[in-house]
């Protein structure tokens, strides 16, 4: 599964979690650090990423659009990213059943 974190991520969890989630990126290493909501909805649509944010506007697309892209909410107050990367690592069972659930495109994590 291809995950694209969104701004709110450290950039650095692209290469800490390459061994469970080949062929992710961050939105800054791709020059979407600064693009809207619905550009980085589209960016993920078109090129098969889940999205990974801590910002509720796209579990709100999720809703409204459908899916995919598949998004993954983290609701975590303030954390470092090696407790982020920690919680994906912990829970790459869920994301990687996510994947493939027809049912539901929005993944909440606590």
């Amino acid at each position: 599964m291809k995950l694209l974190f969104d701004q709110n991520l450290s950039p650095r969890l692209v290469n800490s979690l390459t061994d469970l989630y080949p062929d992710s990126d961050h939105v800054f290493n791709l020059n979407l650090d600064q693009a809207s909501d619905n550009e980085v909805w589209n960016f993920a649509l078109n090129r098969d990423f889940a999205i990974v944010t801590k910002d509720a506007d796209f579990g709100d697309l999720s809703l409204l659009l459908g899916f995919p892209p598949k998004v993954i909410w983290i609701r975590r107050g303030n954390c470092s990213a090696r407790e982020i990367e920690n919680l994906l690592r912990e829970k790459s069972h869920a994301i990687l059943s996510h994947r493939n659930d027809l049912e539901s495109g929005l993944l909440i994590l606590f």
